[in-house]
């Protein structure tokens, strides 16, 4: 590209338009609109056009970054859509969930004296874009290396088929659920991922060649050496992490208690905000308390409020700036009229004589020396018990591996937090042959990371077929 062509523009970051708040907490609509052509080139006109490439540096799929914005300022938006998905099979949703202010564009030098290039946005932009086109189908290729089974339909796994089924391999995915996406389908909110574009990406896979099978637990249906038996050459375990924590404190088992997984299960896979449309109800009180500070308690509380809740409140241990979601979703939950009731931690929960949640006692935390996370220990203050009046309670703790996996294939390590022991680079795990990634190997932590560790399994069982 001449150096001309990197002249950048010097102006503000394009917002990105969105629902009204006051509009948005009475439908599942997504919020941000997204940008228009004009906008897109607007933002892109602002880079730099630098050398160096820290910008791909900080994406764990590797998207070059630099070319597909050179092609967004030239109007070139389906080419730069096609420079994408060199890496990245799943465009659409990575530009909707990732945490781009951590990796990617915190590392863009716009960002030293300012705010740095929209890189999420304009990614966003391209996929929407090429899908509204009818031109994001792909190639198919020959599959002619051999077959990979693929547990898990979520990021991970859907990352680790794509790579696949371009590399060659006849690719096999077999996912629990009724429906494909994983965490991506159950997990996130129509409002911040409309399922639509989900299946929209897993369409793309399926005209790939990649096949999917719904419905098999893996473990229970079949077993991974029941895989191996049947002709599948490597198995990648992309399998997440949905087993709810709780807190082990009294009155957790009295009704209006969920687990954050099956608030967000009921309302976005089984499609509660449309009961009666769909057959799943949920239960959700005048007065809804999240417990935890993660985005997850965030996706919930805001569900809550769309659910008819007349106060969400989230209940945080620690401060507002150690909160773990993005700031982004913070921001957007606070002008829907989330209460936060930070330093506070749950020690309670009270119900009444017909077994319902009426209240959650808490005790106020300050802050001490810096924890193992780096954040400020949460330490309670003697004495500053008091009453929340509540009748719904969601635990958004995180969660951690189901053990059906590795409890059923010989040979497969977990550590003490039921995570599947594998390697960081590779995914390679103690049982030869068996590869892991995401939530999995991890424990709960974002779409983008376990994407990352999809894709780098994907190149070791490449490798590994190829070398024999």
């Amino acid at each position: 590209m001449a150096e001309e062509k990197f002249r950048p523009v010097k102006r503000p970051r394009v917002p990105m338009p969105e629902q009204d708040p006051r509009e948005r907490i009475g439908n599942f609509r997504e919020v941000p609109f997204g940008y228009t052509p004009e906008m897109a080139v607007q933002e892109a006109e602002r880079c730099l056009g630098c050398k160096t490439r820290e910008c791909v540096a900080g994406c764990p799929v590797e998207v070059d970054i630099p070319g597909m914005v050179a092609l967004i300022r030239q109007g070139k938006f389906i080419e730069a859509y096609r420079v994408v998905r060199q890496t990245n099979s799943l465009p659409a949703i990575c530009g909707r969930v990732c945490p781009q202010e951590e990796q990617c564009e915190v590392r863009c030098l716009l960002g030293k004296k300012g705010e740095p290039l929209a890189i999420g946005r304009l990614e966003r932009f391209v996929a929407d874009y090429a899908m509204q086109q009818g031109l994001a189908a792909i190639e198919r290729p020959a599959c002619s290396n051999g077959r990979v089974a693929i547990v898990g339909s979520g990021p991970a796994g859907l990352t680790a088929a794509g790579d696949l089924v371009k590399l060659g391999y006849q690719v096999t995915i077999f996912e629990a659920l009724h429906a494909p996406g994983g965490v991506l389908m159950y997990g996130i909110p129509e409002f911040r991922l409309p399922k639509a574009i989900v299946q929209a990406e897993v369409d793309l896979l399926l005209a790939m060649g990649v096949k999917l099978c719904l419905n098999v637990v893996v473990g229970r249906t079949i077993t991974v050496d029941e895989l191996v038996a049947e002709g599948y050459q490597a198995v990648f375990l992309g399998t997440g992490a949905g087993l709810p924590m709780f807190m082990d404190i009294p009155g957790e088992t009295l009704n209006g208690v969920y687990s954050a997984n099956e608030f967000l299960t009921r309302t976005n896979l089984m499609k509660a905000y449309l009961f009666p449309e769909h057959d799943t109800p949920i239960k959700v009180g005048r007065r809804v308390a999240v417990v935890g500070g993660g985005n997850v308690a965030m996706d919930a509380v805001r569900c809550a409020i769309r659910l008819g809740a007349e106060e969400g409140i989230i209940v945080y241990r620690r401060s507002e700036a150690e909160m773990p979601a993005r700031k982004e979703e913070i921001h957007h939950a606070a002008d829907e009229g989330v209460i936060f009731r930070t330093l506070t931690n749950p020690v309670r929960i009270v119900g009444d004589e017909r077994g319902w949640v009426k209240g959650l006692e808490c005790i106020r935390m300050e802050l001490g020396e810096p924890d193992a996370s780096g954040r400020r220990r949460p330490i309670p203050i003697p004495g500053s018990e008091f009453m929340m009046e509540v009748d719904t309670v969601v635990m958004a703790l995180g969660t951690s591996p189901n053990p059906i996996i590795h409890q059923t294939t010989p040979g497969l390590e977990a550590n003490r937090r039921g995570c599947i022991v594998a390697d960081e680079e590779t995914g390679l795990t103690t049982r030869p042959g068996v590869y892991a990634g995401g939530d999995a190997v991890t424990g709960a932590a974002t779409v983008i990371l376990a994407m990352g560790a999809g894709k780098r399994a994907a190149a070791a069982i490449h490798r590994q077929l190829q070398e024999g």
